[in-house]
């Protein structure tokens, strides 16, 4: 079969050509050039079809007739008893009885192997060898509908075998030219098309099949279209269709990006689907993916045009009103509830695929939100990419679909689809009001410039989980917090810097674990007695008094500031960099 097949391997996909040697169904089909589109003729020969051919003309279907519709897909000659490992279904055996000659009783043996193994029918050469078929083998075969041929005088095995042969590769030869025949036409289709709608079409009219498209945002899309009972019945079977189970029904995922964007499902209600119909689904699938990567894409150069305009309403230029104006015009059935400000910062760039990796993150970053959601509007500063999130949805679970949204692209990041390392991100407040993003935009920035200093168990890319960095910040703006922080801390801070002492991680150990002597050793890995040394250190520092309510408070406050300050002049250039 191998060697019969490789004359046209080279010209067709070895995965085509596997699908189609494993096609099980009994209604496989392909199109006809020959007739009208929507034509369709039979890929493989059937029982039926075989005793019409001229070596067939004198043989009698002896048993098995409701089994005549059953596709072979190949023929073999046998004469062993035990072929069970030779077959891999659907293949019309040929025997003149040789095996069991000498043994009746290794007949039904012989025929149920044939029948567990997936074999569609059995020829057999009736006077060479056995005069005659037991009557109960005539009953099995009957029963499980598997055809029994009888050739009544001598037939050449090999001239049989050849005119089956040549008949099966001719027709899927023809089946697989076909296949390539309409990916070249959707290829050609795909350069000119404006619309994913006139692809669906083009699928539609080829298979002549239902045809649905079910879009992450709940959008939908047939073709012929259904009145309105008719869709929800059918999208209702799509979303719970076993595939394996439903022979009518076959789907597949439009993905973009590793992400899935929608899922293409076709449907029939007079036949069953195959493999010929997933591979041209497959392939429009495909030629969506592509479509509506290149609108995105287009999407993208729209929305670095766009840039200028939206760093004006992130520098609070606009009201809420000339933003609604503007997104009116620029996006008429859009409709916001709300909105947030997203920095990140990415490697900077060096190179083509730092550049390709940019892009990937931009596409992968609107693919994913958009499905949240969300309407984005990007700009880039320097290697910052900056984004203003407008809230499509109720305002009420937006945190929710964010963290989602994060969680996804995380998990891309460490599948590997695509280098998108190196991702520091901060969100801003959300505002109901368009023209306070000005406002999100300088919270985001405080959120991005605290995430160094944030530790695992507080990491929130959110401004609102950070509380005490909040607090901080204000008093920051307002007064000078390290002079505040030195009058509380400065002698602690000053003695580890002259013995190189470790005074202020045994201070802050000691208040998260609240004064426990046992606790703070073990997290500190020093004896008890090299614990009490630095406690007596700390309390001629700071006073005896340090572990009383009030004063500890304050303590632990200061030791908070004395971080984010470490945090604040670490990260200035950052600062500096975003503001500009």
């Amino acid at each position: 079969m191998q060697k019969i097949l490789s004359f046209f391997d080279v010209r067709n996909s070895s995965k085509d050509v596997e699908l189609l040697q494993s096609i099980p169904y009994n209604e496989t089909v392909t199109y006809n050039r020959q007739t009208k589109r929507g034509g369709w003729m039979k890929s493989f020969m059937t029982i039926e079809e075989i005793l019409r051919r001229k070596y067939f003309d004198k043989s009698e279907l002896a048993a098995g007739a409701e089994g005549a519709g059953r596709l072979v897909k190949w023929v073999h000659v046998v004469e062993s008893t035990q072929i069970t490992h030779l077959l891999n279904g659907n293949e019309l055996i040929l025997t003149t009885g040789l095996g069991w000659r000498d043994d009746e009783a290794l007949v039904l043996p012989f025929l149920t192997q044939l029948i567990e193994a997936g074999a569609v029918g059995l020829c057999i050469e009736i006077g060479t060898h056995i005069s005659n078929l037991p009557q109960e083998a005539l009953q099995i075969a009957n029963d499980h509908k598997f055809p029994i041929i009888l050739f009544h005088e001598e037939v050449p095995f090999v001239e049989i075998t050849h005119d089956l042969h040549s008949m099966i590769i001719n027709k899927q030869y023809l089946l697989i030219s076909n296949i390539e025949n309409y990916s070249q036409q959707l290829n050609k289709k795909l350069l000119d098309v404006d619309d994913y709608e006139q692809i669906l079409k083009f699928m539609q009219s080829y298979l002549d099949l239902q045809v649905l498209a079910i879009f992450n945002d709940n959008r939908l899309k047939t073709v012929p279209n259904v009145r309105e009972q008719a869709l929800e019945e059918l999208v209702e079977k799509a979303m719970n269709a076993n595939t394996s189970m439903n022979p009518s029904i076959l789907k597949q995922p439009i993905t973009i990006l590793g992400e899935k964007y929608a899922e293409l499902v076709i449907y029939s209600g007079q036949r069953e689907l195959n493999e010929f119909d997933l591979i041209i689904l497959d392939r429009t699938a495909i030629a969506l993916a592509q479509h509506f990567l290149r609108e995105l894409y287009v999407e993208e150069k729209k929305e670095a045009e766009e840039s200028k305009w939206i760093r004006s309403w992130l520098d609070g230029q606009y009201s809420d009103e000339v933003i609604r104006n503007q997104l009116s015009y620029t996006h008429p059935r859009l409709k916001l509830n709300g909105g947030t400000v997203c920095i990140c910062t990415l490697q900077p760039l060096s190179g083509k695929s730092a550049a390709v990796d940019r892009t990937y993150f931009k596409l992968l970053f609107r693919t994913v939100f958009e499905q949240a959601g969300f309407q984005l509007f990007s700009t880039e500063m320097s290697h910052y990419l900056i984004f203003i999130l407008g809230d499509k949805r109720s305002p009420e679970n937006w945190k929710e679909r964010m963290s989602d949204a994060f969680l996804r692209i995380n998990n891309s990041e460490r599948n590997g689809k695509k280098r998108v390392w190196g991702i520091t991100i901060g969100v801003g407040q959300y505002f109901i009001k368009l023209g306070d993003m000005y406002k999100s935009y300088k919270t985001a920035k405080e959120a991005l410039i605290l995430q160094n200093s944030l530790s695992e168990e507080n990491k929130s890319y959110f401004y609102q989980d950070l509380h005490m960095h909040r607090i901080l910040s204000l008093i920051k703006e307002h007064s000078n917090l390290e002079e505040t922080v030195n009058e509380y801390l400065e002698p602690v801070i000053e003695y580890d810097k002259k013995y190189n002492g470790e005074l202020m991680i045994t201070l802050k150990t000691y208040l998260t674990c609240n004064g426990s002597k046992q606790e703070t050793s073990k997290k500190l890995f020093i004896v008890r007695q090299t614990l009490y040394h630095r406690l007596e250190k700390l309390e001629k520092l700071l006073g005896k008094d340090f572990m009383k309510s009030e004063r500890r408070l304050a303590i632990e406050f200061m030791m908070f500031a004395y971080d984010y300050l470490k945090s604040a002049k670490k990260n200035y250039p950052l600062q500096y960099e975003i503001e500009q």
